[in-house]
């Protein structure tokens, strides 16, 4: 019994993680598995059958495929601005001294401490305020704004450990300031921008809250399953939703491989004669 004990308490963190992984990707196995359902009404929530014709027809329905159209675009364009002015603004708070960097610090992290709901009121508030008409110019204005933050905390964490060490030896070889942060600065800087920028993309992507707000006539993705269920998912959702999980996972692999070259990039020493 001591030994089961002594085994159970060295191995407890690996445990609890397995745990917790397996808990957070049950729900997605069971959407991926449902995703071959054969359901006979348009409820797809008790297992009828096995097939395949789901995943041959993905997409065969117009609206849901103009959703995921225009969550795509969506969040393509939101991940690039966000990813544009967060890395920007993490660059001005890390490396630069200027009156209000301490408030600012505070307001980064202000949205991403709100409630979602307290965000799309005040901001479809504003829009109303000023007389925009909500749709996609108005979701795009949102997603920018709240995928900021996390652009520039994950941007300004790989700054913080930076070495400007190699910014300056590569001035003093001669290299002019263009020519240092196309060569250094941005290699160095690139996983935690793939990373940013992936973050921002699933985030806008996976938005519905603040979507429901401010889009207007404009259907996201979210928007599209949230009306759906109240009249029965299609099978098709599953596997739109198993397809772009598994995107997610290929982004992830990618930014990993990313941030190990760069650790070995910046850790290479040259030889010594």
């Amino acid at each position: 019994m001591s030994g089961a004990w002594s085994w159970l308490k060295e191995r407890a963190v690996v445990i609890y993680g397995a745990i917790a992984i397996a808990y957070m990707l049950v729900p997605i196995a069971i959407i991926a598995a449902f995703s071959f359902n054969d359901p006979e009404g348009k409820f797809n929530f008790t297992w009828q059958g096995f097939t395949f014709e789901h995943w041959t027809n993905a997409f065969g329905i117009d609206e849901l495929n103009g959703a995921l159209s225009n969550s795509i675009q969506l969040a393509a364009l939101a991940t690039v601005g966000a990813t544009l002015l967060g890395t920007l603004i993490a660059l001005a708070l890390v490396r630069y001294q200027f009156a209000g960097r301490r408030a600012t610090n505070l307001l980064i992290v202000i949205p991403m401490a709100t409630p979602e709901v307290v965000i799309g009121a005040s901001l479809l508030s504003m829009f109303v305020f000023v007389g925009v008409g909500t749709g996609f110019g108005t979701l795009l204005v949102a997603h920018i704004m709240f995928s900021i933050s996390f652009v520039v905390v994950v941007v300004r964490s790989r700054l913080i450990g930076f070495d400007r060490a190699l910014e300056e030896a590569a001035a003093d070889l001669g290299a002019s300031p263009f020519t240092v942060f196309r060569t250094v600065t941005l290699p160095l800087l690139a996983p935690g921008l793939i990373a940013a920028a992936l973050l921002a993309f699933v985030l806008s992507l996976d938005d519905f809250v603040i979507s429901a707000f401010n889009s207007g006539q404009t259907a996201t993705f979210p928007i599209f399953i949230f009306g759906a269920s109240q009249r029965g998912i299609p099978v098709e959702v599953n596997v739109l939703a198993t397809i772009l999980f598994l995107l997610s996972v290929a982004g992830m692999i990618f930014v990993i491989w990313q941030q190990r070259r760069a650790e070995r990039m910046a850790s290479a020493q040259p030889r010594s004669s």
